[in-house]
């Protein structure tokens, strides 16, 4: 199996996608360094890989103090002695249109999980990803590509993360460090949800149609895995997300209506 004996750090890894990722490459016998701030739910993950042959630890972090990533490298390392994969996995969502936004906070917090947290954890592992020749994992979305309505802060996030990883994937050439960009659609968790709202708070539920039009985690995480195993440069997982990139380039206008008119649809029901 290609992740046996692999230390992979994980951040995000106390529900969603981040725990049925830790719990498949547990399956595969990697040497998991689990991150979260949710401490039940990253021991619940915990808790999930330990039934397979695999190593795996878990480090309460707050990817968004630069002193907490660096620990978790340092615990990655004294535990294991190497590090091989870091996927950044850790985010947050956003959910209003601007011009009903009251707390402009959020827009920091957004940018602080998404951006600033796979930097500064970047930052940390990177010594000991050149020593083993490792791998950079982003987990972005389609977000990093176009605007998308009611996500402004997320998008702005996840647009930040797409361009920070593609330059240092240039940087980076040569090194043996490679990096890979995951840019999922809409995935059946939690995450909008737990998404913020105009006043800064949870939301507490989805504003679209959780029961349509969502890829489920398992399948998500399976083309994950796919792409890490080969050290893809990019993996975008569905159409729209694919075409988008050319298309705006030749109708930027009606990239634009029917990406409004999809959010649109999608959340029609919900009101």
């Amino acid at each position: 199996m290609i992740f046996a004996n692999k230390t992979i750090v994980l951040t995000g890894a106390s529900a969603g996608i981040g725990r049925t990722l830790a719990i498949s490459l547990a399956q595969q016998g990697a040497n998991l360094v689990l991150a979260a701030r949710n401490q039940e739910g990253l021991e619940q993950t915990l808790s999930a890989c330990t039934n397979y042959p695999a190593e795996v630890i878990a480090v309460p972090t707050d990817v968004t103090q630069p002193e907490a990533c660096q620990q978790l490298m340092e615990k990655a390392i004294a535990t294991f002695g190497k590090i091989d994969i870091l996927i950044n996995n850790a985010g947050i969502g956003m959910l209003t249109c601007f011009d009903e936004v009251t707390d402009l906070s959020i827009f920091e917090r957004v940018m602080q999980v998404n951006y600033l947290g796979a930097v500064y954890c970047t930052h940390y592992a990177l010594p000991y990803l050149k020593a083993s020749r490792g791998l950079l994992v982003a987990i972005s979305s389609i977000c990093g590509k176009t605007g998308v309505p009611t996500r402004t802060g997320y998008v702005a996030s996840k647009h930040a993360m797409q361009g920070f990883f593609d330059t240092l994937r240039m940087e980076l050439h040569q090194t043996g460090v490679d990096v890979v960009v995951i840019s999922p659609g809409f995935v059946a968790t939690d995450i909008r949800q737990r998404a913020l709202g105009a006043d800064g708070k949870p939301l507490g539920k989805s504003p679209r149609d959780e029961s349509q039009g969502n890829m489920s985690v398992e399948e998500c995480v399976r083309q994950i895995i796919w792409a890490i195993e080969r050290r893809k440069r990019e993996h975008i997982m569905t159409f729209k997300g694919k075409i988008i990139p050319w298309a705006r380039l030749i109708a930027p206008g009606l990239v634009d209506r029917i990406t409004a008119a999809t959010i649109r649809k999608t959340t029609a029901t919900q009101k």
